[in-house]
C-alpha cells in the first residue's frame, strides 16, 4: 500500500460512499488515514460526542476541511451526558475556517453568546436551528450581520425570536436565497413585509404558523399600506409553501401569490383566506409551474360558507390546466373535519388537470368527489406513474379493478379507503405491473390478498383511526 501513488488512493476513497465504509477504510493504513482526514467535508454527531468539547475539539483538528456540520440532539436524555452548549459553538468557530453549512436540532443549551461566536465564520452560507428554544432575535441578529455570505436561514420551533431586526437587515442585504420559518411562535405574516429587496433574490420560502398557537399581531393601517403599495417582485421565487396561513385579500402574502412568475412548485396547507383568483393569477404567471398541493379546511363545505368567495372552486383548477402546462404533480386534500367537501373541486375540475397537464404523481386525501367514474377517466391518463388514495371512500373495487390498465403506473398507495376489498386488487396480482403497492389501514383488505399485486408489497393494518 505504501507504493500506491496518493492520486490511486485518493480516487478509491472518493469511490467510498458510506460514511461507515470510510471509518473503516480509514483504519486499515496509516496513509488512508490521513488521506481521509484531509477529504473528508462533512460531519454528522449527536448523542454520542462525549464529553462534549474534547470530543468536538479533536473531531475538528482531524477534519481540518470540515465545510459541513450537522449536530442533531434527538431523543437525548441527561444520562447520555452534556449537550452542546455556547463553548462548543466557540470550538466550531476556531477550529472550522473552511464552515459553510450548519444544522442545529434540539440544541437546547445554546443561547445568543453562542450564535455570536458564529459570527466570525465569514464563509458561512447556510444556518438550520431547529427547536433552540434559548435562541433570540438578538442572537440571529449579531449571526446574520457577521456572516455576510449567508444566503440559507431555517428557524424551525424557536420559540424565543420575537424581535424583527435581524429580517430587516437581512432585507436590506439582497443575500437570501432560502427562508424557512415554522412554528416560530411570534412571528407572524405580517412580519415577511421587511424582507423588503430580498423578495427578488429569494427563491425558496417557507412559512408555517403553529396551528396551536397564534400570537395575533395587531398591524395598523400603516404596515397594510405598505404591503399593498410596496411592490414585490418575485420573478426569482421557485419554490412556495405556506401552512396555517391567515392570507387577507389584497394585502400581505396575497401580494406574493401573484407575482411569483417563475415559480416551479407551490404547497398552501390550511391557508385560509386564499381566493380563486389569487390562483387564477398565480397560473398565469407562472407557466413554468410543475407542482401544486392545496390542503383545504372541509368545514367549507358547510352550507353558511357555500358561497363565501373564500372557498376555492374548480376555476383555479381550470386556470393551472389552460396556464401551467408543465405540471406533473398534483395533491388534493381536505382536512379532517365532520362535513367533508362535496362543493369545493368537484370530479370535472380534477380531470380537467389530469388530461391537459401531464400528470406523473397525483394524491388525493379526503376528496369523496373523486368516484369509480374518476378512476375510468385515469385510463386516458399517459403520463400518471404516481398514484396515492387516501380516505376516498366513494372508489369501489368496480373503480380499483381499473387502475391495472393506467399505462404507465408503476407505484400505487391506498390508505384509509373504506370501498375497496381484496377483489378491487385482484387484476393486479400476479401482473407484475405495479413496481410498488402500498396499502395502510383499508379495513376490507387483507394481507393475503395483497401478495403478489406488485414486486414489492408494503402492508399495514391499524383500524384504531376508525373509532
Amino acid at each position: 500500500m505504501d507504493n500506491l501513488p496518493a492520486e490511486l488512493l485518493l480516487e478509491i476513497l472518493g469511490r467510498i460512499k458510506r460514511t461507515t465504509d470510510r471509518n473503516s477504510v480509514s483504519l486499515t493504513c496509516k496513509r488512508f488515514h490521513k488521506l481521509d482526514n484531509g477529504l473528508r467535508i462533512s460531519m454528522r454527531v449527536g448523542c454520542g460526542l462525549h464529553p462534549v468539547c474534547d470530543a468536538l475539539t479533536a473531531l475538528c483538528n482531524r477534519f481540518h476541511n470540515l465545510e459541513k456540520v450537522e449536530i442533531i440532539y434527538s431523543g437525548w436524555m441527561s444520562k447520555l451526558g452534556k449537550q452542546l452548549d455556547d463553548n462548543g459553538l466557540l470550538i466550531l468557530s476556531r477550529c472550522c475556517p473552511l464552515l459553510k453549512d450548519l444544522t442545529l436540532s434540539y440544541c437546547t443549551f445554546i443561547t445568543d453568546a453562542g450564535l455570536s461566536y458564529l459570527a466570525s465564520c465569514s464563509k458561512l452560507t447556510s444556518l438550520k436551528l431547529n427547536f433552540a428554544p434559548r435562541i433570540t432575535g438578538c442572537g440571529i441578529w449579531s449571526l446574520v450581520v457577521g456572516c455576510k455570505a449567508l444566503s440559507v436561514l431555517h428557524l424551525i420551533r424557536c420559540l424565543s425570536v420575537s424581535s424583527m431586526e435581524w429580517l430587516e437587515y437581512l432585507g436590506k442585504h439582497e443575500m437570501l436565497e432560502d427562508l424557512c420559518i415554522k412554528n416560530c411562535r411570534v412571528i407572524g405574516e405580517g412580519d415577511l413585509i421587511k424582507l423588503g429587496p430580498t423578495w427578488r433574490k429569494l427563491k425558496r420560502l417557507q412559512f408555517e404558523v403553529d396551528a396551536n398557537y397564534r400570537y395575533m399581531k395587531l398591524y395598523d393601517r400603516l404596515a397594510v399600506d405598505r404591503w399593498q403599495k410596496q411592490s414585490i417582485p418575485c420573478e426569482n421565487m421557485l419554490e412556495l409553501c405556506l401552512v396555517n396561513c391567515v392570507i387577507s385579500p389584497g394585502r400581505g402574502l396575497a401580494c406574493v401569490i401573484g407575482k411569483c412568475k417563475n415559480l416551479e412548485k407551490i404547497h398552501l396547507d390550511m391557508s385560509v383566506g386564499v381566493r380563486d383568483c389569487d390562483i387564477v393569477c398565480l397560473a398565469q404567471k407562472s407557466s413554468n409551474l410543475r407542482s401544486i398541493s392545496l390542503r383545504v379546511p372541509s368545514d367549507f363545505s358547510l352550507p353558511l360558507l357555500q358561497n363565501n368567495p373564500l372557498r376555492l372552486t374548480d376555476e383555479s383548477l381550470k386556470a393551472v390546466a389552460q396556464n401551467c402546462s408543465l405540471l406533473d404533480t398534483v395533491r388534493l386534500s381536505f382536512s379532517d373535519g365532520e362535513f367533508p367537501s362535496f362543493s369545493s373541486f368537484t370530479l370535472n375540475g380534477i380531470l380537467m388537470l389530469i388530461q391537459m397537464c401531464p400528470i406523473r404523481e397525483l394524491a388525493l386525501d379526503h376528496v369523496y368527489s373523486f368516484d369509480d367514474i374518476g378512476m375510468q377517466a385515469l385510463r386516458s391518463a399517459q403520463y400518471l406513474q404516481i398514484l396515492e388514495l387516501v380516505r376516498c371512500q366513494e372508489i369501489t373495487d368496480d373503480g380499483m379493478q381499473l387502475a391495472s390498465q393506467i399505462p404507465q403506473l408503476c407505484t400505487l398507495r391506498l390508505r384509509k379507503c373504506l370501498g375497496v376489498t381484496d377483489d378491487g386488487l385482484k387484476p393486479l396480482v400476479g401482473s407484475y405491473k405495479l413496481d410498488l403497492l402500498v396499502v395502510e389501514d383499508c379495513p376490507q383488505i387483507s394481507e393475503r390478498g395483497v401478495q403478489g399485486a406488485a414486486k414489492l408489497v408494503t402492508f399495514k393494518q391499524d383500524l384504531s383511526w376508525m373509532y
